[in-house]
């Protein structure tokens, strides 16, 4: 496929939708204008996160949105040529669910349901049931939402269902038990990085690492939107400010020269390890 720019935001999206699409169009016109091929969008773009972890109050959850309705067609619209992954609040009848989707102008790519729930997020949201990669005019891809990453089975089960490149969505905030005084000392700030390369080094693939900026409620997220190449390498970042961080990359090469020695999905051994 040759040389493909690849992007990853950091910014801020709350409860009015007018304005998350309008950042997000302002965004997708940014990441255009430098040539990306590929733009992942944070965890809740559209409509916010939670804002107390811990206790969500059932009254001022964010909207939830019909997978097919009115914000995520006009996503798609403005996407066009590329292929865009937005995370949002997905209505299923009475269910919520934290969810991603990958879209171009031509249609949804793929779709996930954040498995992994820290403590409270149940209240607000069901689980998902499976990661699966798909195919899309970038690569093979496959998707992760923020708590997701902390597990290395998540990242794994898209690499061996032949996914290149990982988007991992997040609304990760900082430490909500033990604040640091400064972001860059905060100890979510320190894992936050750390499983974005291992997961990347684990499994040599690309990662593409998006997450919220700013404050909701309680919440303080992070920033620190990244492309992590196979070797676990930063090649782009956002440190916490708002931004994207892009990086131009021929991906089929750079899994190719990571595995050309040491090939960790062909060296693995399930037979041997356990399930449960």
């Amino acid at each position: 496929m040759g040389q493909t720019r690849i992007a990853a935001v950091a910014a801020h999206f709350g409860r009015d939708l007018d304005f998350d699409l309008q950042r997000i169009a302002t965004l997708i016109d940014h990441a255009r204008s430098s040539g990306a091929a590929l733009l992942v969008l944070p965890d809740a773009a559209l409509g916010g996160y939670l804002a107390d972890l811990r206790h969500p109050d059932p009254e001022a959850l964010p909207p939830a949105l019909d997978p097919d309705g009115p914000e995520l067609k006009t996503v798609r619209s403005l996407a066009g040529e590329m292929v865009v992954c937005v995370g949002y609040c997905e209505a299923d009848g009475p269910r919520r669910y934290n969810s991603a989707v990958c879209v171009t102008g031509d249609g949804v790519l793929g779709r996930h349901r954040k498995v992994h729930q820290p403590p409270g997020e149940s209240i607000a949201y069901e689980p998902g049931g499976e990661f699966a990669a798909f195919d899309t005019p970038v690569g093979r891809l496959g998707m992760l939402i923020d708590y997701d990453k902390t597990f290395p089975e998540s990242a794994r089960s898209l690499a061996v269902d032949g996914a290149d490149i990982v988007a991992c969505l997040s609304a990760w905030p900082t430490s909500i038990t033990n604040r640091a005084p400064r972001m860059a000392q905060d100890r979510q700030s320190r894992l936050f990085d750390l499983y974005d390369q291992a997961r990347a080094a684990e499994n040599q693939v690309v990662l593409v690492s998006s997450n919220q900026t700013g404050a909701m409620g309680g919440m303080r997220f992070l920033g620190q939107a990244k492309v992590v190449g196979p070797g676990g390498e930063i090649l782009a970042r956002t440190w916490s400010k708002a931004g994207i961080a892009v990086a131009e990359l021929d991906v089929e090469q750079e899994l190719a020269n990571a595995r050309r020695v040491l090939h960790h999905l062909g060296e693995r051994k399930p037979e041997v390890y356990r399930e449960a």
